[in-house]
């Protein structure tokens, strides 16, 4: 399943623009006779896999003790808090499975786009709601909650920083890559 093209698009171009160093200098023609010798080079993070595997494995875990815990404090909750953590759950789930599936995704097959998704997915939307059931008192949270929402915050925190690690690299690498194809045009129109 691809991402719609404008939406591929448009996050290639959020990524080119703050994940590529613009005060830095052109690759120079040694730089591409260096690229070229390393034509199969993987630029994909382990450390991301790795973990974007073990959350992907704890989730469900989360989930349950989750929707347990929910059921267990349900009646002594106010009534906004109700709809607001089903709510909640249910964004956290839906976004979960998105976001798992672009940083497996991007990460794997080296997209740049998808792992642009993933990476603000974690930023701006899950980061906030875990560490809103995280901290919010008010929600009456329970000591299994609390340790499922800090390994899960942790997963998530740790995925934003290896993701942007990754993502800067597969940028460079593209850029780099596509300054090589216009090294190659120019010296086939000097050779012609």
């Amino acid at each position: 399943m691809e991402l719609p093209e404008p939406i591929r698009r448009r996050l290639g171009d959020f990524s080119r623009t703050v994940f590529v160093d613009q005060t830095r200098a052109q690759p120079s023609p040694e730089d591409h006779v260096r690229f070229l010798g390393h034509n199969s080079e993987v630029v994909s993070s382990l450390p991301l896999q790795m973990s974007l595997f073990f959350n992907m494995s704890f989730f469900p875990l989360w989930w349950i003790s989750e929707v347990v815990m929910l059921h267990l404090k349900y009646p002594v909750l106010p009534d906004y808090y109700k709809f607001i953590l089903i709510t909640i759950v249910i964004l956290m789930t839906l976004i979960e499975a998105i976001r798992l599936y672009l940083g497996y995704t991007g990460n794997l097959q080296e997209k740049v786009p998808e792992l642009a998704g993933f990476w603000l997915l974690s930023l701006l939307l899950q980061f906030p709601l875990i560490l809103f059931q995280l901290f919010n008192q008010a929600i009456l949270i329970q000591p299994l909650e609390r340790g499922v929402h800090i390994v899960l915050a942790v997963f998530i925190l740790t995925q934003a920083i290896s993701g942007f690690a990754a993502l800067r690299g597969m940028v460079r690498h593209t850029e780099s890559h596509f300054h090589l194809r216009q090294f190659d045009g120019i010296q086939e129109l000097r050779a012609a």
